[in-house]
């Protein structure tokens, strides 16, 4: 019997703010199992910024997408097909075969979850991707100290909010966020950041001063513009710049370079930019810490939850307009 998957294709590159246009969902009969393979139903699928850069047809640290080809990114599922020893019907799988309800993997490609903590949907979100991301650029990159100040840009999204959590619980003085709206202001304060202000309100300059008078020690970097300004100006000396993302530039031309950079030099700071794939091995540390901290609540994990594979453009374009407070995934049909 043959197997139909529904999958999203590219049909052209954006220009700017990309539309629904740019996407066509299809339907696409699967080839039987070889050897060695599985057929994977996926149950929930990942949304990340990371996906807008792979829509441009340009050099960078992944291949972009191709026009008129499967779209892919982080998914969990289960396995309803087997020819593998070491996959059996059942198994709760976590793969890169996204953007589409059924998938044909090579069993090597599809790690097995086994008895999950907390929902499968955390293996994309804080047991998965953005929980490493944050977790290193918090513990390796920044290099936390205990009593150190922190400040995290992009705060209530997926590795925003778990950096912050994570500083906090490393041992941070002061942790302080922004965000875009009241509601998701109000939401930082619950998970326990000292301080969080909404970017919209005034100058963030002035904002972060205020949250942190005394100056930060460490800026975990989601946006970049005027937010990476603002915190130049308020680190104090040997402070330390997690670059993790530039979300403020992802749809337009980059602004120009903060106008107070020459700080760098007067205050022997520290500004990296990192790639999580470059940080496997604090992989099963990590994985070991993050369990533990959910498991005994000391983490606070939030999902915006959008159901139907058919809405998957639509969830990642209202994450890119900030719609989303903590991890977006599809909840597929």
């Amino acid at each position: 019997m043959s197997v139909v998957a529904r999958e999203f294709h590219l049909t052209s590159r954006p220009q700017g703010w990309p539309t629904a246009d740019n996407f066509r969902l299809v339907e696409t009969e699967l080839p039987p199992l070889g050897d060695g393979q599985v057929l994977v139903r996926n149950t929930y699928l990942s949304v990340d910024p990371y996906m807008r850069g792979r829509m441009n047809d340009a050099r960078s640290y992944i291949a972009p997408f191709a026009l008129d080809a499967p779209m892919d990114g982080g998914a969990v599922g289960e396995v309803v097909e087997s020819r593998s020893p070491d996959r059996k019907v059942g198994d709760l799988v976590l793969h890169s075969a996204g953007w589409r309800d059924l998938a044909v993997l090579d069993a090597t490609r599809a790690a097995p979850i086994g008895d999950p903590v907390g929902s499968a949907s955390y293996y994309l979100g804080a047991l998965g991707m953005p929980g490493l991301t944050a977790y290193a650029g918090i513990v390796e990159v920044a290099a936390l100290r205990p009593g150190d100040a922190v400040f995290v840009s992009g705060a209530a999204g997926a590795v925003g909010s778990l950096a912050g959590q994570i500083a906090r619980l490393r041992g941070a003085s002061r942790v302080v966020g922004s965000a875009g709206s009241a509601a998701k202001v109000a939401y930082l304060q619950d998970l326990g950041f000292d301080a969080a202000f909404s970017y919209k309100d005034g100058p963030v300059r002035a904002s972060l001063k205020a949250a942190a008078p005394e100056g930060i020690d460490v800026y975990f970097d989601n946006v970049g513009g005027e937010h990476l300004e603002a915190a130049l100006s308020s680190l104090r000396p040997f402070g330390r710049i997690a670059v993790c993302g530039a979300v403020a530039q992802y749809n337009s031309e980059p602004p120009a370079a903060p106008r107070n950079l020459a700080l760098v030099i007067g205050k022997q700071l520290t500004m990296r930019g990192y790639l999580v794939g470059s940080y496997n091995h604090l992989r099963d540390e990590y994985h070991a810490q993050m369990a533990d901290w959910l498991r005994d609540g000391a983490i606070r994990v939030d999902e915006t939850v959008v159901d139907g594979l058919e809405n998957m453009p639509t969830a990642f374009l209202d994450l890119l307009r900030g719609a989303n407070t903590g991890k977006m995934v599809i909840k597929v049909d």
